[in-house]
C-alpha cells in the first residue's frame, strides 16, 4: 500500500514484480482520461522513458467496475519503456502486471481525488520503501484546481450500471454498493 498526496486513501502497487531500480521515481506526468487515450498514446510514441503515465477516471465510479488496464500494460511491457516508465491509474492491475504499476488510487477521479487535478507536466513521486505517492503541485494550486474541476458526464445514465455508479463505494472499501 502506498499513501500521499495523490493518494490520501490509499493505492496498490506489486513490489515484487518492480525492478528496484524504479523504487524511487520522480517524473512528469502524461494524463490520459481514459485507458483508449493512452493506447492511442503508447502506439504514437508519445510517452518518453522517465514519464508516469496516469490513467484516471477508470475507477469504480469512473469506468463502472474498474476494468483491467491490460492492453496499456502489455503495450509498455513490449516496449523500450518497461523499465523506465512508471503507471498510475485510480483503475485496476491483474495479478500478472508486472513492473512500477500503481492502481486503486483512492479517492478516485470521479468523485474528486487528487488524481482528477494531475496535469501533464506535473511531477509525481514514486517512494515504496516509504510507501510515499506523491504528486508535487503547492496545495494553493491544487486547490486552484479542484474549484475549478467539474465531474465528467456519467457514462451510463439509465439502469442498473447508472445506479451502480451513482452509489458505488471506493475501492479501499472494496468497490461494493454504498447507500
Amino acid at each position: 500500500m502506498l499513501r500521499g498526496t495523490l493518494a490520501p486513501e490509499g493505492a496498490v502497487v506489486k513490489v515484487s514484480a518492480m525492478s528496484p531500480e524504479m523504487f524511487v521515481h520522480s517524473g512528469p506526468a502524461r494524463v490520459f482520461d481514459s485507458e483508449d487515450e493512452c493506447i492511442k498514446a503508447l502506439d504514437g510514441n508519445e510517452v518518453k522513458p522517465g514519464d508516469v503515465i496516469v490513467i484516471r477516471y477508470e475507477g469504480p465510479r469512473g469506468g463502472l467496475g474498474m476494468c483491467e488496464m491490460l492492453m496499456v500494460t502489455m503495450r509498455i511491457s513490449e516496449s523500450e519503456l518497461n523499465a523506465s516508465v512508471a503507471l498510475v491509474t485510480d483503475g485496476r492491475f491483474s495479478g500478472g502486471t508486472a513492473g512500477p504499476c500503481i492502481g486503486y488510487v483512492c479517492p478516485e477521479a470521479s468523485v474528486g481525488g487528487p488524481i482528477a487535478l494531475v496535469r501533464d507536466g506535473d511531477i509525481i513521486e514514486i517512494d515504496i520503501p516509504r510507501r510515499m505517492l506523491n504528486l508535487k503541485v503547492n496545495s494553493e494550486e491544487l486547490e486552484r484546481r479542484r474549484e475549478e474541476w467539474k465531474p465528467p458526464e456519467p457514462k451510463i445514465r439509465r439502469g442498473f450500471l447508472a445506479q451502480y455508479a451513482k452509489n458505488v463505494g471506493p475501492a479501499s472499501r472494496g468497490a461494493v454498493r454504498e447507500e
